[in-house]
């Protein structure tokens, strides 16, 4: 079989220097991950899971691996502040670890925070199972790249019965740079059996740069655990590639709610398993492409035990030239009886030259289950706008009234109120006034 052509991009990567972190196991899976890397390339829109996201542009440039000054490149600590959140945090420039920005002090009890790279040099094996994996489907180049090169990341772990009162932030920082580098980092979270956490995961911009950053995050519940998750998007120009791995035990809750409104180009591939009787994964989230943005979420939720829930409610608001990609893909295993799955996507054209591509999947395997999808792509109701307009509102108020409570729906269940808050702002921020 004939290997695709060496793009400028895999030439770079492919024949970078891995990180030296001297633990064999690490290094084995460093090395296979980067040669399958190698050898298939960039996905191409041939791949069903990029069939709406085309790397073309991607693929003609270089990076280099890694960025050697990022820990001392300058961050201005104002841009680290969220409004009425307060508490430990963990931030990572350019894919490397800020103890000097990080906050470490006052962590809640039964809450274990470190840097991946700190946990590496602790205790290499309790890590093996979860960084030694290789990624083997068509689309996985970004996950192969992570798999080699992520030398950094977050270690979060509750233990069993710890309630966290405090909220824990990761932070992710693009920082300007000699020139562009490809940076990766790689979290895994644990919650013990009944423990609960508030999580804010951050990804910010700072300076002018063109970078590619790649996440691989874990998320493990336990038995009854609960994890309330939000994901705050405002990278600064480049790419960013995410994915994020949901796995619940019996009884388990995890609560996400998302917003994406930076990158050029981002992707967030979101899966969850639901593997434990009476599991429940719930997603809320909006994307807002705008200028030349293009912004794809990847949802994929499987059920795999009895009585799982899952209901999704996500929306898109499309501007400017800018083009958005949703695809909800539900599975309901053999066996997984009882199961109660909905996922409804809407999504708001703005202008003449937006787009929006939405894909709801369903997939059912079981009985006496419950399952429900729809997807809509379509500009503002005619009718609410003249209602808006026969009571004195002039219509550009009014049409950013209508726009901003269809964005907003998603973060109504958010339970924390200053994050709501600031939600808020950054919506009335990014749509047209």
């Amino acid at each position: 079989m004939n290997q695709p052509a060496r793009t400028p991009f895999v030439a770079a990567l492919a024949d970078a220097p891995l990180p030296d972190i001297g633990i064999a196991w690490l290094d084995q899976a460093r090395r296979e991950n980067l040669d399958a890397f190698a050898e298939a390339g960039l996905p191409d829109t041939r791949v069903e899971a990029w069939k709406y996201t085309a790397l073309r542009a991607l693929s003609q440039r270089s990076f280099a691996a890694g960025d050697a000054q990022a820990a001392g490149r300058a961050i201005d600590p104002a841009m680290l502040a969220l409004p009425g959140i307060e508490g430990p945090a963990l931030v990572f420039v350019n894919g490397v670890f800020r103890a000097d920005l990080s906050l470490l002090d006052d962590l809640p009890p039964g809450v274990s925070l470190q840097p991946l790279s700190r946990a590496l040099a602790d205790a290499p094996d309790a890590l093996r199972f979860a960084l030694s994996r290789h990624y083997r489907e068509p689309g996985d180049a970004f996950a192969r790249l992570n798999g080699a090169f992520a030398a950094d990341g977050a270690v979060l772990r509750v233990a069993a019965g710890a309630k966290a009162a405090t909220p824990v932030r990761l932070l992710f920082i693009g920082a300007a740079a000699e020139r562009d580098v490809a940076w990766h980092v790689r979290d895994l979270v644990e919650l013990g059996e009944g423990a609960e956490l508030t999580l804010i995961e951050q990804h910010l911009g700072a300076g002018e740069q063109a970078h590619l950053g790649s996440r691989l995050a874990d998320f493990t519940l336990h038995v009854d655990a609960t994890l309330h998750h939000v994901v705050l998007q405002q990278a600064g120009a480049g790419s960013l590639v995410r994915r994020s791995h949901y796995r619940l035990d019996a009884g388990a809750q995890a609560h996400l709610h998302v917003l994406e409104l930076g990158a050029t180009l981002a992707r967030h591939d979101v899966r969850a398993e639901l593997v434990g009787d009476a599991a429940g994964f719930h997603t809320h989230g909006a994307f807002l492409p705008d200028g030349r943005q293009h912004l794809d979420t990847q949802l994929a939720i499987r059920h795999q035990a009895r009585n799982t829930v899952s209901a999704s409610t996500w929306r898109g608001v499309a501007s400017g030239r800018g083009r958005g990609v949703f695809r909800g893909a539900i599975v309901v295993n053999t066996g997984a009886d009882g199961t109660d799955a909905s996922l409804n996507n809407k999504n708001l054209l703005l202008s003449t030259q937006a787009e929006i591509d939405t894909k709801p999947e369903l997939e059912i395997y079981a009985d006496e289950v419950k399952a429900a999808h729809g997807a809509t792509v379509g500009q503002l109701d005619e009718r609410a706008l003249f209602y808006l307009r026969s009571r004195g509102i002039p219509e550009a108020q009014a049409r950013t009234l209508l726009t901003t409570a269809f964005a907003r729906a998603p973060f109504e269940s958010l339970p924390n109120e200053a994050l709501r808050q600031h939600i808020d702002q950054l919506l009335l921020g990014r749509l047209p006034a």
